[in-house]
Parts: structure tokens; sequence; C-alpha cells
């Protein structure tokens, strides 16, 4: 999924290194571990909210079915 998520944008390694750097610089080296806890959390209600959305579709689609 790395690597399709790279294709995607067109980044190689390099412009991935420089990516990392800048942020290192902007945000600091303390900071980093809780965007990336946000980031992740984040991602996780999104998905999970995907999942309850799907969901309530079948149902529905389920009740007007039958």
């Amino acid at each position: 999924m790395f690597n399709s998520v790279i294709l995607l944008f067109g980044f190689g390694m390099q412009e991935m290194v420089i990516l990392l750097v800048i942020i290192l610089i902007l945000f600091g080296g303390s900071r980093l571990p809780s965007l990336a806890k946000g980031l992740g959390e984040s991602i996780r209600n999104f998905k999970t909210g995907m999942a309850e959305a799907e969901a309530e579709d079948e149902k529905k689609d389920k009740a007007k079915s039958a």
C-alpha cells in the first residue's frame, strides 16, 4: 500500500526524505509523536465513520426492498 501511495503522488525516496526533513524542521522532534498520534486517530475515526455510513446505507436498502 505504501508503494501505491508513493506512486500516486510521484514521490521517490529523495522527495520523501526532503519532506520528512522539512516536517522535522517545522514542528521539531518533540511534537512529531503527538502529530503522528493525532493523524492516526483521525484516520481511524474516518474509517469508522465510513464503515458506519456503509452499514446504514445497506440497512436502508434492505428496508426499501422488503
